[in-house]
Formats: C-alpha cells, structure tokens, sequence
C-alpha cells in the first residue's frame, strides 16, 4: 500500500519547494556585477585602484570608488591573462563593499565612464525541496545499516540509470574522472564520504548546517563508498571535490573549478536564484527560480569550461517554470546589449546539461509521486533541458536540511543519512553519475572523453523517455532518465565474439546484493556474463559440464554474453 501524495499545483507557499518546512538558508548574498567597455580596457588592482590599457579617462570612476569605499576586483582573474584569448572573460568585475546598497550603487557605477553596465545577481541557494511529513529520525544509531537497497536510481532502466551494470564493465565506477561539487558547504568528514574526496579546493565553505547537509548528500549520490553499511554512490571510483561560491560569487567558482580540471571531467552546479518572473524576488516556496547561466557573468564561465571540454552539468531549478516562456526573451536593462536568452536552443548554448526532476517509480519508499519518469510539478522545464534524475526520495547521505538525517539520525554528523533528499539539485547528481560511469568506460577502453556536445546528445538520444502525469504531460520537457547501458551501445560498439566456454561460475548468492543473479563462463581468455539466468540455462550448464567434456559455445559482446548453444 503507497501513500498517496496528491499531484501539486504548484510550488506551494510553505518553505523551499511546494511542501517545505518554511526553513530559508543562510548566507545567500547578493552579488554587484560589472561589466565594462572592451575599449577601455580595464584593468583593476587593489593598491592602484582602476587603470585604462587603452588610456581612456578613469578618474571618475576611481573617485566613486573612493568616496563610496567600494572595490572592483577582476571575477575570473587578472585580465592581461585574460583578455588575448577570452575577451568576454576580462570585462567581468565584481564590486567588493556596499552589499546593503547594491541596488544603488548599481544604477550609479553604471553611468561612469569605461562602464557598458552592471546589474545584482539575487542570492543564489541550493536547488534542493523536502517534506516535512516524511521525517523519520532515528536518533542514537550506532551500527549504520546498509541502505542500498533504498537507492532505487542506481539500478536497471526504466527504474533507475543502471549503475550497476556499469559497474562490471571497466572504468564503469567512474576510475580516472574528477567531479567538482559547487555550491555552499560539506560534512566532508562523513564516514561513508572518505575513500575518494578530495575537499574544497575553491572557497570557503559556508558555515550552516543546512548547507552541509545538502552538499552532504550531493556527494553521497555521486562517490558514496563501496561497503557494507551506508550507500553506494553511483561512481565510487570517481574522485570527487567541493567548490563554494562563499567570498568569490558563483561564477568566479565555476571558473576556478573548471581551471582544475581537464577534459571528460565533470563540474556540478548545485545552485539556482530568483528570476524575471516576480521580479527576482527571494522567495521560501522557490517559484520563479531558474538557472544560473541566465546572468552573463555565469553564463562567460560555463562556455569557458564546456570550451576546454569539461562537462558542466547544472540543475534546471525548482521554479515550476517553462524556461521557453516569452518572459525570458526579453533582455533585463542592466544586461549588456549583446545578451540573449540563453534557454532559447536558437541562441548561442552555454554547453552544459540542464537536468530536471522526475517521479521515481511509484511506491519508491512507499509513496506515490505520480507516473515514474514524468515532471514533478516543481521542476523548471523546456526545450533547454536535457535530461531528468529522481527528483524525489534519493537515498543518500546527509541530513535534513539543518536536522540530523531522516533515514539516520544521532548525535554524530558524520552518520548521518536521509532517503528522502529531492529537488532538481537531488537529479542532478544522479545525471552526473551517469556520465561519470560513461566517461571513465571511453576512458579504459582508450577512447576520447566526450565532449560537452556530444555528452547532451547522448543523453538526448538514449534513456528511459518522460512519462506522462495529469496536468504535466511529457511535452513540458524535462527530457529521458539516463541508462548508462543504452548510452554506451552508442559510444562503444562492441564487435561480437566467440569461444568455446572452459569453466563456469554461477553465483546463486550475488554480492553485493544489488547486483543481478550471473552465471559467468570464462570464454576466450575472459569472464563473460549472463546476467539473471533461467532456471532451465543454468541447469543446461550444470549438466553439460558435469559431464567432464563440457560443448558449451558462448557468443559475447565486450564482455556480456549475447548467444549461447550447448550440444552433446
């Protein structure tokens, strides 16, 4: 029997997401952005204050700067490094000083001299929802159980991306790609977090609870370690890090992300902000809210790293909005005049895949949220979005929002686990799994990562397609869950082989017990797989081998058996 949520209407007007606990997060600031005139050639520096490369007059703007007691400071770094290959790159400036009066100071510093425009960025916040009424704490747990038999999105499509598959193929478990997590803070001391974490190597965490907790749980879906106890994340081989936006802004982190990381690696952004629909107003229930790279400056530095061919992957956004609306085809007065719209597929793409949040499998956790794989009705949607991940009931690590896990609970932060984490920043990990398994198979099988590019269409053309919902039906895009298995026949095509099989191993008791039941045959110098076998194969083999001359021929793709005749 499922608990039956009703479908909702919409985001609701109770906290985060459409049945939140009314609970904001901390440390949100705004951002002054300034973007100057490719002629004047600004160059800023901390002691000197603002100089002109081309010599224009800059005096007037070192003086507002001075009276105001305000900073310009370069967003992606020093703009002679900058400005021969990356023009767009060194007109960015971030205003240091005046949060209070940012709205101001904007019209002001825009009217000076060397200055195109400027414009404030509201605060961004992790693109993450939960319920109330789905707290279960258990409170003093000393033993971590093992809940990966919670983690639904790990296993064969249309259920979940079929990590599991990829995790018997090699570099399936994402070996030599790096992740970089952007967004607030982490529990990085988190017992089931330690084998492949690197730690924040951008920024300074912020220092909230509900942020760890949020990033917390990010991690655990990606590089949960492979164990007994706790979750598995769905490329635990994968080394993953932390990036927060604290003291550089968001598009200063996804920069300095990108700068450490090299082709086929992976930089996820966990974050969305208020947008044009109500006036980019802060709101708890996040209607209206949308991705990042509608401002320029986010935008500059996704296509900065989808440009080096680092995948960027980025929550879609929890503001129930159709980002094909008209509302973002106009351009905001104080964007620069060769802005547009960067949702419209016609317009320049900034590279990155967008991902929206779908229903898991009813009765996951024993609720209901509709059909599997259709538009939960927070979800951001439209022709820029790629592809979907569960949106709710995501078994990870972490806890609830600024509370110990719901799932597990206790004195100790680092036990602390929840299977009901969800949001559109819930999806995005699961989506990142995905390519982080494809990219480290290109990888062991000495193929070229994919590039930004071909990463969406793969995801385009493969996976489990977008179910219909009342009143969301599939035309409101949020795209195909992954299934790395599918992806792969379109990045790996396997010539089929064949043998004669020399001895058998039939696991009756997999391990772990995720896996499916396998009958394996070494064939042709290898270990090939049957997975699930009939009763009736297994015996065949059994009998034939029994015998002492077995005539058992095997047909196998990689490393997966295709055919199979046994004579005798």
């Amino acid at each position: 029997m499922t608990e039956q949520v009703q479908p909702e209407q919409g985001p609701g007007t109770s906290g985060p997401g459409p049945d939140g606990a009314g609970f904001t997060y901390r440390g949100a600031e705004q951002e002054l952005i300034v973007v100057a005139r490719p002629e004047a050639r600004l160059r800023a520096a901390q002691a000197e204050g603002v100089r002109s490369a081309a010599g224009a007059d800059v005096s007037a703007l070192n003086m507002f700067l001075d009276d105001e007691q305000l900073a310009l400071e370069p967003l992606f770094g020093s703009e002679e490094r900058l400005a021969d290959a990356e023009n767009d790159l060194a007109l960015f400036y971030r205003v240091r000083g005046g949060e209070s009066r940012a709205a101001e100071l904007r019209s002001r510093i825009a009217a000076l001299p060397g200055v195109d425009t400027a414009y404030v960025k509201p605060g961004a916040v992790p693109a993450t929802l939960q319920s109330e009424e789905n707290r279960r704490l258990k409170e003093g747990a000393t033993v971590t159980p093992d809940f990966s038999s919670r983690q639904g999105y790990l296993r064969p499509g249309p259920e979940g991306i079929d990590a599991h598959w990829a995790w018997q193929r090699p570099g399936g478990t994402g070996q030599g790609v790096t992740v970089i997590d952007v967004e607030g803070a982490w529990q990085l001391g988190h017992e089931d977090l330690a084998a492949k974490l690197a730690g924040v190597v951008v920024g300074t965490p912020v220092d909230d609870l509900a942020w760890r907790n949020h990033g917390t749980a990010v991690i655990g879906v990606i590089g949960g370690d492979q164990g007994q106890y706790g979750v598995q994340g769905a490329v635990p081989d994968t080394v993953t890090a932390a990036a927060s936006f604290q003291g550089l802004g968001t598009a200063a982190a996804i920069h300095a992300a990108a700068e450490r990381l090299g082709p086929g690696d992976i930089v996820l952004v966990e974050l969305h902000r208020p947008g044009p629909r109500f006036e980019y107003a802060e709101r708890d229930d996040q209607r209206g809210y949308i991705p990042l790279e509608w401002w320029p400056d986010d935008f500059a530095a996704v296509r900065h790293a989808t440009a080096k061919g680092v995948l960027v992957v980025a929550a879609a956004g929890n503001g129930a909005e159709s980002l094909d609306d008209a509302v973002y085809e106009r351009r905001p007065d104080e964007f620069p005049q060769g802005w547009r719209n960067p949702f419209n597929p016609s317009n320049q793409s900034s590279g990155a895949v967008l991902v929206g949040a779908g229903a898991p499998p009813p009765g996951t956790h024993g609720r209901d949220h509709g059909p599997d794989r259709s538009r939960l009705a927070f979800s951001n949607y439209g022709s820029r979005v790629d592809a979907q991940g569960w949106g709710r009931e995501v078994t990870t690590t972490g806890g609830f929002w600024d509370r110990p896990g719901d799932l597990q609970g206790g004195p100790e932060e680092i036990a602390w686990y929840t299977d009901t984490f969800s949001g559109t920043s819930a999806a995005s990990p699961v989506v990142v799994g995905a390519l982080a398994a494809l990219q480290g198979m290109l990888k062991a099988a000495g193929q070229s990562p994919m590039a930004p590019e071909r990463a969406r269409a793969v995801l385009r053309a493969s996976g489990s397609p977008q179910q219909d919902a009342p009143g969301r039906p599939a035309s409101q895009r949020i795209g195909s869950r992954p299934d790395i298995k599918a992806a792969a026949t379109h990045l790996l095509p396997h010539a089929v082989g064949t043998g004669q099989a020399e001895r058998y191993w039939d696991e009756l008791l997999p391990y772990p017990r995720e896996l499916p039941p396998r009958l394996r045959l070494f064939v042709a110098g290898g270990w090939r797989n049957l997975n699930r076998p009939s009763p009736e194969i297994r015996q065949a083999v059994h009998t034939a081998f029994a015998g002492g001359r077995p005539d058992v021929r095997v047909w196998f793709s990689d490393d997966e058996i295709v055919g199979l005749v046994i004579t005798g």
